[in-house]
């Protein structure tokens, strides 16, 4: 994990927008999908790593799930609380980076969803470590058997959009897969700007990465947010969904 992370600084600004997103209006839905899916039974455990501002958690822990939201940005943690406590309910949240969490006890299921923390890269992070990181960290916090919920970014969608003049200024490198973006958070005289660098995967990449971190593959296809089916991936799809147990 690299002493600085520009994505925590941009999340800290960027939380109260956050739940503006269109792609956060899905929630319910998803969660019925989630539960279903990974035969979630009433009093479960469930780890939300990556939780943001906590809408997955929240929707869970209603339903009588024992939710813990790991997230690296105090910002969302601060939006994650406000939303349990508005919905009366009684989620774990903890601060951490995805990375370097370190479990004290064994849960149910897991999650990473909506880039939690996964392909979000610090400038110093290595592009491959990281992720390995986190799925290994994910496997540590499940007994054998456990169900892990994972979406992440697509190559096949990322590949489609970008520019041989962007390779060649060094802003998209498909040597990692990864790119650096500028964002802008806040508003007014609060807005700044964040020269953040994410990274994208293949099907068969994840489907890898999760073999070597200890898990078994259950399913891997389209997963892009507010639309979780059992499906394949789409060319043009925003993300990818995997369905995977540990061994």
């Amino acid at each position: 994990m690299s002493e600085r992370n520009e994505w925590r600084e941009f999340f800290d600004v960027y939380a109260p927008d956050y739940m503006k997103e269109p792609f956060t209006r899905g929630t319910v839905e998803e969660i019925d999908f989630l539960v279903d899916t990974l035969g979630l039974t009433p009093g479960a455990t469930v780890l939300d790593l990556g939780c943001g501002a906590g809408r997955h958690s929240v929707e869970l822990a209603r339903r009588g799930f024992k939710v813990t939201g790991v997230d690296i940005s105090d910002g969302q943690l601060r939006q994650a609380r406000q939303a349990a406590d508005d919905a009366d309910v009684s989620i774990e949240l903890v601060r951490a980076d995805a990375t370097a969490f370190i479990p004290d006890r064994k849960w149910d299921s897991a999650m990473c969803v909506c880039e939690g923390g996964f392909g979000l890269l610090g400038s110093g992070d290595d592009p491959l470590e990281h992720d390995l990181q986190i799925l290994r960290t994910v496997r540590s916090a499940l007994n054998p058997g456990g169900k892990f919920f994972l979406t992440c970014l697509s190559v096949l969608m990322w590949a489609r959009v970008h520019t041989p003049e962007e390779v060649e200024s060094g802003s998209v490198d498909t040597a990692t897969l990864s790119e650096i973006e500028v964002m802008d958070a806040g508003a007014g005289d609060a807005k700044q700007t964040f020269n953040i660098r994410q990274r994208v995967f293949s099907p068969t990449e994840i489907a890898l990465m999760l073999k070597v971190a200890g898990f078994e593959v259950d399913h891997i296809g389209g997963g892009t947010a507010a639309r979780w089916t059992i499906r394949p991936l789409e060319l043009d799809e925003y993300e990818i969904m995997a369905i995977a147990h540990a061994v």
